[in-house]
């Protein structure tokens, strides 16, 4: 199950849940049931534990690698 962040309409409460594509969460704080699915930016490396940006097949480092 994927873990998405919404938001209530009603309290702005922010909240994260796991659930299926046909499940709706109601909100942590106000129990309202219409939440907002927020966009979320996938998580990413972007350096090496030496501090420079891995090589990717180009071999340049420019983020490029697969993952």
């Amino acid at each position: 199950m994927p873990l998405y962040e919404f938001t209530c309409p009603k309290c702005g409460h922010e909240q994260e849940h796991l659930v299926r594509s046909d499940e709706q969460p109601a909100c942590e704080s106000c129990g309202h049931e219409q939440l907002t699915r927020l966009l979320s930016v996938p998580a990413a490396h972007s350096a090496s534990p030496g501090g420079q940006p891995p090589a990717g097949p180009c071999g340049s480092g420019c983020g490029c690698f697969p993952g």
